[in-house]
Protein backbone atom coordinates (compact mmCIF):
# COMPACT_ATOMS: atom_id res chain seq x y z
CA UNK A 1 0.00 0.00 0.00
CA UNK A 2 1.58 3.36 -1.05
CA UNK A 3 1.80 5.79 1.86
CA UNK A 4 2.17 9.44 0.87
CA UNK A 5 2.42 12.77 2.68
CA UNK A 6 1.24 16.15 1.43
CA UNK A 7 2.17 19.60 2.69
CA UNK A 8 1.84 23.17 1.42
CA UNK A 9 4.57 25.54 2.53
CA UNK A 10 5.17 29.30 2.40
CA UNK A 11 2.71 31.86 1.06
CA UNK A 12 -0.63 30.60 -0.17
CA UNK A 13 -1.92 30.90 -3.72
CA UNK A 14 -4.96 30.02 -5.77
CA UNK A 15 -4.02 26.58 -7.15
CA UNK A 16 -2.65 24.63 -4.18
CA UNK A 17 -5.83 22.61 -3.76
CA UNK A 18 -6.02 21.89 -7.48
CA UNK A 19 -2.47 20.53 -7.38
CA UNK A 20 -3.12 18.25 -4.41
CA UNK A 21 -6.26 16.99 -6.13
CA UNK A 22 -4.14 16.14 -9.17
CA UNK A 23 -1.68 14.17 -7.04
CA UNK A 24 -4.32 12.20 -5.17
CA UNK A 25 -6.56 11.43 -8.16
CA UNK A 26 -3.55 10.20 -10.13
CA UNK A 27 -2.31 8.03 -7.27
CA UNK A 28 -5.73 6.48 -6.73
CA UNK A 29 -6.41 5.88 -10.42
CA UNK A 30 -3.00 4.39 -11.18
CA UNK A 31 -1.73 2.66 -8.03
CA UNK A 32 -4.10 -0.32 -8.44
CA UNK A 33 -4.24 -0.66 -4.65
CA UNK A 34 -5.42 1.53 -1.77
CA UNK A 35 -3.36 4.66 -1.08
CA UNK A 36 -2.80 5.99 2.45
CA UNK A 37 -2.75 9.78 2.45
CA UNK A 38 -1.39 11.95 5.25
CA UNK A 39 -1.98 15.69 5.10
CA UNK A 40 0.38 17.77 7.24
CA UNK A 41 -1.15 20.86 8.76
CA UNK A 42 0.43 24.28 8.28
CA UNK A 43 3.39 23.32 6.13
CA UNK A 44 6.65 22.05 7.57
CA UNK A 45 5.34 22.84 11.05
CA UNK A 46 3.00 19.88 10.71
CA UNK A 47 5.90 17.64 9.75
CA UNK A 48 8.04 18.95 12.62
CA UNK A 49 5.40 18.46 15.31
CA UNK A 50 3.56 15.47 13.86
CA UNK A 51 0.37 17.40 13.22
CA UNK A 52 -1.36 15.52 10.44
CA UNK A 53 -4.63 14.00 9.34
CA UNK A 54 -5.22 10.64 7.70
CA UNK A 55 -7.20 11.79 4.70
CA UNK A 56 -9.80 10.18 2.46
CA UNK A 57 -10.08 10.50 -1.32
CA UNK A 58 -13.35 12.37 -0.77
CA UNK A 59 -11.40 15.12 1.03
CA UNK A 60 -9.98 16.08 -2.37
CA UNK A 61 -13.32 16.17 -4.17
CA UNK A 62 -14.72 19.56 -5.17
CA UNK A 63 -11.52 21.52 -4.48
CA UNK A 64 -10.32 22.14 -8.05
CA UNK A 65 -11.81 25.63 -8.02
CA UNK A 66 -11.14 26.43 -4.37
CA UNK A 67 -8.35 28.89 -3.59
CA UNK A 68 -5.96 28.72 -0.65
CA UNK A 69 -5.06 25.36 0.87
CA UNK A 70 -7.22 22.89 2.78
CA UNK A 71 -4.12 21.87 4.77
CA UNK A 72 -3.16 25.35 5.93
CA UNK A 73 0.33 26.77 5.42
CA UNK A 74 3.11 28.64 7.21
CA UNK A 75 6.66 29.79 6.65
CA UNK A 76 9.64 27.84 7.99
CA UNK A 77 12.62 29.86 6.66
CA UNK A 78 15.44 27.74 5.30
CA UNK A 79 18.07 30.03 6.82
CA UNK A 80 16.73 29.09 10.26
CA UNK A 81 16.34 25.41 9.52
CA UNK A 82 19.19 24.42 11.84
CA UNK A 83 18.05 26.81 14.57
CA UNK A 84 15.89 24.99 17.15
CA UNK A 85 12.27 26.01 17.58
CA UNK A 86 11.44 28.17 20.59
CA UNK A 87 10.62 25.03 22.58
CA UNK A 88 14.00 23.50 21.69
CA UNK A 89 12.80 21.10 19.00
CA UNK A 90 15.41 20.45 16.29
CA UNK A 91 13.56 20.93 13.02
CA UNK A 92 15.28 18.55 10.62
CA UNK A 93 15.57 15.55 12.98
CA UNK A 94 11.93 16.06 13.97
CA UNK A 95 10.80 16.06 10.32
CA UNK A 96 12.79 12.91 9.58
CA UNK A 97 11.32 11.23 12.66
CA UNK A 98 7.73 12.01 11.63
CA UNK A 99 8.36 10.77 8.09
CA UNK A 100 9.84 7.52 9.37
CA UNK A 101 7.17 7.04 12.02
CA UNK A 102 4.46 7.11 9.35
CA UNK A 103 6.58 4.90 7.06
CA UNK A 104 5.95 7.22 4.14
CA UNK A 105 6.96 6.19 0.65
CA UNK A 106 7.00 9.79 -0.54
CA UNK A 107 6.45 13.34 0.67
CA UNK A 108 4.92 15.76 -1.84
CA UNK A 109 5.89 19.36 -1.04
CA UNK A 110 4.07 22.25 -2.70
CA UNK A 111 6.13 25.40 -2.22
CA UNK A 112 8.38 28.14 -3.57
CA UNK A 113 12.12 28.72 -3.49
CA UNK A 114 12.79 28.55 0.24
CA UNK A 115 10.47 25.59 0.68
CA UNK A 116 12.19 23.79 -2.18
CA UNK A 117 15.56 24.31 -0.48
CA UNK A 118 14.15 22.60 2.60
CA UNK A 119 12.79 19.78 0.44
CA UNK A 120 16.25 19.30 -1.01
CA UNK A 121 17.70 19.19 2.51
CA UNK A 122 15.25 16.42 3.39
CA UNK A 123 16.31 14.58 0.23
CA UNK A 124 19.90 14.82 1.48
CA UNK A 125 18.70 13.29 4.74
CA UNK A 126 17.51 10.25 2.80
CA UNK A 127 13.79 11.00 2.45
CA UNK A 128 11.85 10.45 -0.76
CA UNK A 129 10.67 13.96 -1.65
CA UNK A 130 9.00 15.45 -4.72
CA UNK A 131 8.56 19.23 -5.00
CA UNK A 132 5.90 21.07 -6.97
CA UNK A 133 6.56 24.72 -8.00
CA UNK A 134 4.14 26.98 -6.15
CA UNK A 135 4.49 30.76 -6.17
CA UNK A 136 2.49 33.66 -7.56
CA UNK A 137 5.84 35.35 -8.33
CA UNK A 138 6.79 32.82 -11.05
CA UNK A 139 10.38 33.11 -9.85
CA UNK A 140 11.23 29.42 -9.32
CA UNK A 141 14.33 28.49 -11.28
CA UNK A 142 14.13 25.59 -13.71
CA UNK A 143 10.50 25.96 -14.78
CA UNK A 144 8.85 28.32 -17.23
CA UNK A 145 5.72 28.51 -15.08
CA UNK A 146 4.63 28.14 -11.47
CA UNK A 147 1.07 27.55 -10.33
CA UNK A 148 -0.51 30.62 -8.79
CA UNK A 149 1.15 32.99 -11.27
CA UNK A 150 -1.52 33.35 -13.93
CA UNK A 151 -4.27 33.79 -11.33
CA UNK A 152 -2.27 36.54 -9.61
CA UNK A 153 -1.72 38.26 -12.95
CA UNK A 154 -5.48 38.11 -13.55
CA UNK A 155 -6.19 39.80 -10.20
CA UNK A 156 -3.53 42.47 -10.76
CA UNK A 157 -4.81 43.13 -14.27
CA UNK A 158 -8.39 43.56 -13.04
CA UNK A 159 -7.10 46.12 -10.55
CA UNK A 160 -5.39 48.06 -13.34
CA UNK A 161 -8.55 47.83 -15.46
CA UNK A 162 -10.68 49.23 -12.64
CA UNK A 163 -8.25 52.04 -11.92
CA UNK A 164 -8.35 53.16 -15.56
CA UNK A 165 -11.88 54.51 -15.27
CA UNK A 166 -11.36 56.56 -12.12
CA UNK A 167 -7.95 57.78 -13.33
CA UNK A 168 -9.51 58.92 -16.59
CA UNK A 169 -12.49 60.55 -14.90
CA UNK A 170 -10.35 62.68 -12.58
CA UNK A 171 -7.34 63.17 -14.82
CA UNK A 172 -4.99 61.66 -12.25
CA UNK A 173 -1.76 59.74 -12.15
CA UNK A 174 -2.21 56.41 -10.38
CA UNK A 175 0.65 54.40 -8.92
CA UNK A 176 -0.42 50.76 -8.57
CA UNK A 177 1.84 48.59 -6.41
CA UNK A 178 1.97 44.97 -7.53
CA UNK A 179 3.57 42.07 -5.66
CA UNK A 180 7.17 41.29 -6.54
CA UNK A 181 9.95 41.85 -3.99
CA UNK A 182 12.84 40.42 -5.97
CA UNK A 183 11.41 39.75 -9.42
CA UNK A 184 8.97 41.55 -11.67
CA UNK A 185 6.97 38.86 -13.44
CA UNK A 186 3.52 39.84 -12.12
CA UNK A 187 4.03 43.60 -12.62
CA UNK A 188 5.38 43.06 -16.13
CA UNK A 189 2.59 40.77 -17.30
CA UNK A 190 -0.19 42.78 -15.67
CA UNK A 191 1.23 46.06 -17.00
CA UNK A 192 1.06 44.74 -20.55
CA UNK A 193 -2.35 43.10 -20.04
CA UNK A 194 -3.76 46.18 -18.31
CA UNK A 195 -2.36 48.80 -20.66
CA UNK A 196 -0.14 50.56 -18.13
CA UNK A 197 2.02 53.48 -19.24
CA UNK A 198 4.97 52.91 -16.91
CA UNK A 199 6.22 49.63 -15.44
CA UNK A 200 8.96 49.60 -12.80
CA UNK A 201 10.45 46.23 -11.87
CA UNK A 202 13.45 45.15 -9.74
CA UNK A 203 15.43 43.88 -12.74
CA UNK A 204 15.45 47.30 -14.47
CA UNK A 205 16.52 50.15 -12.11
CA UNK A 206 14.68 53.35 -12.94
CA UNK A 207 15.43 57.07 -12.94
CA UNK A 208 12.61 59.22 -11.58
CA UNK A 209 13.39 61.83 -14.25
CA UNK A 210 12.54 59.26 -16.93
CA UNK A 211 9.27 58.42 -15.18
CA UNK A 212 8.45 62.11 -15.06
CA UNK A 213 9.28 62.46 -18.75
CA UNK A 214 6.96 59.57 -19.65
CA UNK A 215 4.10 61.23 -17.76
CA UNK A 216 4.75 64.59 -19.36
CA UNK A 217 4.78 63.04 -22.84
CA UNK A 218 1.29 61.73 -22.19
CA UNK A 219 0.16 65.15 -20.97
CA UNK A 220 1.55 66.76 -24.13
CA UNK A 221 -0.46 64.38 -26.32
CA UNK A 222 -3.66 65.20 -24.48
CA UNK A 223 -3.94 62.14 -22.24
CA UNK A 224 -5.84 62.93 -19.04
CA UNK A 225 -4.25 60.22 -16.92
CA UNK A 226 -1.23 57.94 -16.47
CA UNK A 227 -1.06 54.44 -15.00
CA UNK A 228 2.23 53.60 -13.27
CA UNK A 229 2.69 49.95 -12.25
CA UNK A 230 5.45 49.46 -9.69
CA UNK A 231 6.75 46.23 -8.18
CA UNK A 232 7.17 46.13 -4.40
CA UNK A 233 10.89 45.66 -4.93
CA UNK A 234 11.41 48.19 -7.73
CA UNK A 235 14.62 50.13 -7.24
CA UNK A 236 16.00 53.41 -8.53
CA UNK A 237 19.34 53.62 -10.32
CA UNK A 238 20.63 55.68 -7.40
CA UNK A 239 19.68 53.00 -4.85
CA UNK A 240 20.91 50.20 -7.10
CA UNK A 241 24.38 51.74 -6.86
CA UNK A 242 24.40 51.33 -3.07
CA UNK A 243 25.89 48.33 -1.34
CA UNK A 244 23.46 45.74 -0.01
CA UNK A 245 24.14 46.93 3.53
CA UNK A 246 23.65 50.61 2.62
CA UNK A 247 20.41 49.89 0.79
CA UNK A 248 19.07 47.83 3.68
CA UNK A 249 19.85 50.70 6.05
CA UNK A 250 18.06 53.15 3.76
CA UNK A 251 14.95 50.96 3.66
CA UNK A 252 14.99 50.78 7.45
CA UNK A 253 14.73 54.59 7.53
CA UNK A 254 11.71 54.71 5.23
CA UNK A 255 8.78 56.46 6.90
CA UNK A 256 6.19 55.81 4.18
CA UNK A 257 4.30 52.50 3.97
CA UNK A 258 5.98 51.40 0.73
CA UNK A 259 7.70 52.43 -2.49
CA UNK A 260 4.37 53.29 -4.13
CA UNK A 261 3.85 56.19 -1.71
CA UNK A 262 7.40 57.44 -2.18
CA UNK A 263 6.99 57.33 -5.93
CA UNK A 264 3.59 59.02 -5.86
CA UNK A 265 5.02 61.88 -3.79
CA UNK A 266 7.96 62.29 -6.16
CA UNK A 267 5.68 62.28 -9.21
CA UNK A 268 3.27 64.83 -7.74
CA UNK A 269 6.14 67.12 -6.76
CA UNK A 270 7.80 66.84 -10.16
CA UNK A 271 4.75 67.07 -12.43
CA UNK A 272 2.17 68.91 -10.37
CA UNK A 273 -0.35 66.24 -11.32
CA UNK A 274 -2.70 64.86 -8.69
CA UNK A 275 -1.34 61.40 -7.89
CA UNK A 276 -2.97 58.52 -6.04
CA UNK A 277 -1.87 55.07 -4.85
CA UNK A 278 -3.68 51.75 -5.26
CA UNK A 279 -2.43 48.50 -3.72
CA UNK A 280 -4.29 45.23 -4.45
CA UNK A 281 -2.02 43.50 -1.91
CA UNK A 282 -3.01 40.02 -0.80
CA UNK A 283 -6.01 39.93 -3.11
CA UNK A 284 -3.39 38.80 -5.64
CA UNK A 285 -3.08 35.55 -3.67
CA UNK A 286 -6.78 35.07 -3.13
CA UNK A 287 -9.86 33.80 -4.88
CA UNK A 288 -10.37 30.90 -7.24
CA UNK A 289 -7.62 29.78 -9.62
CA UNK A 290 -8.09 30.78 -13.24
CA UNK A 291 -8.42 28.18 -16.00
CA UNK A 292 -4.71 28.18 -16.87
CA UNK A 293 -3.73 27.63 -13.24
CA UNK A 294 -6.20 24.76 -12.90
CA UNK A 295 -4.72 23.08 -15.96
CA UNK A 296 -1.09 23.58 -14.96
CA UNK A 297 -1.72 22.60 -11.33
CA UNK A 298 -3.40 19.40 -12.51
CA UNK A 299 -0.47 18.67 -14.83
CA UNK A 300 1.98 19.17 -11.96
CA UNK A 301 -0.01 16.87 -9.71
CA UNK A 302 -0.19 14.16 -12.35
CA UNK A 303 3.52 14.31 -13.20
CA UNK A 304 4.54 14.25 -9.53
CA UNK A 305 2.31 11.28 -8.75
CA UNK A 306 3.44 9.32 -11.79
CA UNK A 307 7.05 9.90 -10.74
CA UNK A 308 6.31 8.48 -7.30
CA UNK A 309 4.51 5.45 -8.75
CA UNK A 310 7.56 4.84 -10.96
CA UNK A 311 9.84 5.00 -7.91
CA UNK A 312 11.50 8.25 -8.96
CA UNK A 313 12.09 10.86 -6.25
CA UNK A 314 14.26 13.89 -5.48
CA UNK A 315 12.94 16.04 -8.30
CA UNK A 316 10.83 19.13 -8.87
CA UNK A 317 8.07 19.02 -11.46
CA UNK A 318 8.62 21.68 -14.13
CA UNK A 319 7.38 22.90 -17.46
CA UNK A 320 9.96 23.77 -20.11
CA UNK A 321 9.07 24.87 -23.61
CA UNK A 322 5.52 23.69 -23.07
CA UNK A 323 6.47 20.18 -21.93
CA UNK A 324 6.25 18.72 -18.44
CA UNK A 325 9.50 17.36 -17.04
CA UNK A 326 11.30 16.39 -13.84
CA UNK A 327 14.27 18.47 -12.70
CA UNK A 328 16.67 17.24 -9.97
CA UNK A 329 16.06 19.18 -6.77
CA UNK A 330 19.73 19.97 -6.27
CA UNK A 331 19.78 21.81 -9.61
CA UNK A 332 16.97 24.23 -8.76
CA UNK A 333 16.76 24.55 -4.97
CA UNK A 334 17.23 28.12 -3.78
CA UNK A 335 17.73 29.67 -7.21
CA UNK A 336 15.61 32.54 -8.52
CA UNK A 337 14.35 33.06 -12.06
CA UNK A 338 14.55 36.75 -12.94
CA UNK A 339 12.92 38.74 -15.73
CA UNK A 340 15.43 39.17 -18.53
CA UNK A 341 15.57 42.90 -19.39
CA UNK A 342 16.29 41.86 -22.99
CA UNK A 343 13.37 39.41 -23.19
CA UNK A 344 10.79 39.53 -25.96
CA UNK A 345 8.02 40.74 -23.64
CA UNK A 346 10.09 43.65 -22.33
CA UNK A 347 11.07 44.59 -25.87
CA UNK A 348 7.46 44.38 -27.01
CA UNK A 349 6.25 46.40 -24.02
CA UNK A 350 8.70 49.15 -24.94
CA UNK A 351 7.40 49.08 -28.52
CA UNK A 352 3.90 49.63 -27.13
CA UNK A 353 5.18 52.77 -25.41
CA UNK A 354 5.48 51.40 -21.88
CA UNK A 355 8.34 53.11 -20.05
CA UNK A 356 10.53 51.14 -17.67
CA UNK A 357 12.04 54.32 -16.30
CA UNK A 358 15.52 53.50 -17.54
CA UNK A 359 15.53 55.62 -20.70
Amino acid sequence: MPRIGLLTSGGDCQALNATMRGIVKTMINNAHEPVEIYGFRDGYQGLIYGRYDLMKPSDFSGILTRGGTILGTSRTPFKRLDTPEEDGVEKVPAMVKTYQKLRLDCLFMLGGNGSTKTANRLREEGLNVIALPKTIDNDTFGTDLTFGFTSAVEVATRCIDDIHTTASSHGRVFVIEIMGHKVGWIPLYSAVAGGADVCLIPEIPYDIANVQAAIERRMETGSRFTIVVVAEGAISKQDAALSKKEYKAKLAERTSPSIAYDLAHQIEQATGRETRVAIPGHTQRGGAPDAQDRIFASQCGVEAALGALEGEYGFMVAQRNGRMCRVPLEEVAGKLKYVDPQSDLVREARALGISFGDE
